[in-house]
């Protein structure tokens, strides 16, 4: 019988060096889909590291930082009264996720570490490069209505599957991590990485690193901010196409805007350029739908999902329009 080992950390820097002094183990505090992935044997860990008691779950406001620790649970987060009034998009893309009772279990740090929902991914079963390197990518030519059409690669088009995140990249939030090699800190749009020929490759964290905090920048910016998502059900569904976007205006005018997208990117996804189409412009219908046409100019999409190419446009001029008054 396969021998399982279980450890119950007592301060972070421990439970890095059990992680990096104990061969194929792994960070738990919720489960909630850790313990799924392993029961589907979609992965194998002989030893986990339980960090639900290590001092990481505060939410502090401080100077020009929102710091939410690792170990916070969603709800926590998503009812914390500075997140829903300075940060409301970050409440409502958590509040948009999965289910009350997983909302309840799940924590911050690894929400944004959850896996894809891609069905072959998580069939032991079927091939698939994220879990077998090598072994192909059946959605490129299977069933692929939830799969990407941006950022996608010869080898993986799966999506990340996590509403935070996608919240997170458009308030260009910093990813602070620890590890053997001491702490640092990474920005968000470096902290998932594109597929390319690596799939099983899918952030920047190095062998044995632990998710401590996220830190958000306080803005005017992103107090005015919305999240939209668009499932097929009303509860516990992930996204078919999500927009998390923060806009300020003045006189009609766009001054500023970040826009990031979930359901049709590899990785949360953000376009510089359709933020750029906005930028100093006014704000109209017109000016919308070239920024969404800018958004998908490198679109690739499938038979199952090529109705994304519309529908992000139309969830990107929905919510835009919304903040702006346009509505």
């Amino acid at each position: 019988m396969r021998a399982f080992g279980y450890t119950v950390a007592r301060d972070p820097a421990g439970a890095v060096r059990t992680a990096t002094n104990t061969p194929n183990a792994t960070y738990v505090a919720g489960g909630t889909d850790l313990l799924n992935l392993m029961r589907d044997g979609a992965e194998a860990h002989d030893h986990l590291i339980d960090v639900n008691r290590l001092n990481l779950a505060s939410i502090t406001a401080c100077s020009g930082t929102l710091r939410i620790g690792a170990a916070a649970r969603m709800r926590q987060v998503a009812e914390h009264a500075g997140v829903r009034e300075e940060f409301p998009v970050l409440s409502e893309a958590l509040l948009a996720s999965a289910s009350p009772q997983v909302r309840n279990m799940a924590s911050i740090g690894g929400n944004l570490l959850q896996r894809t929902r891609c069905g072959y991914f998580r069939d032991a079963g079927s091939a698939c490069n994220k879990r077998v390197p090598g072994s192909g990518c059946p959605a490129i030519t299977g069933q692929n209505r939830s799969h990407a059409v941006l950022g996608g690669s010869d080898h993986c088009i799966a999506t990340h599957p996590s509403d935070l995140a996608v919240a997170l990249t458009a308030l260009e939030a910093t990813v602070h991590l620890l590890g053997p090699g001491g702490e640092r800190a990474v920005p968000i749009a470096d902290f998932y990485l594109l597929p390319g020929s690596t799939p099983d490759q899918e952030t920047a964290m190095r062998p044995g690193e632990l998710i401590t905090r996220v830190d958000v920048p306080r803005t005017d910016l992103a107090g005015r901010s919305r999240y939209l998502k668009l499932r097929d059900r009303a509860t516990f569904e992930f996204a078919v196409v999500s927009v998390a976007a923060a806009l300020r205006t003045r006189g009609g005018v766009v001054r500023d805007v970040r826009l990031a997208f979930g359901g049709v990117g590899t990785r949360p996804w953000r376009d510089t350029r359709a933020e750029a189409a906005l930028r100093g412009r006014p704000l109209t219908p017109q000016a919308i739908q070239e920024a969404g046409r800018l958004l998908v100019a490198d679109a690739k999409p499938y038979e199952g999902n090529a109705f994304k190419v519309e529908l992000v446009q139309r969830a990107l001029v929905s919510i835009l329009g919304e903040l702006g008054g346009l509505r």
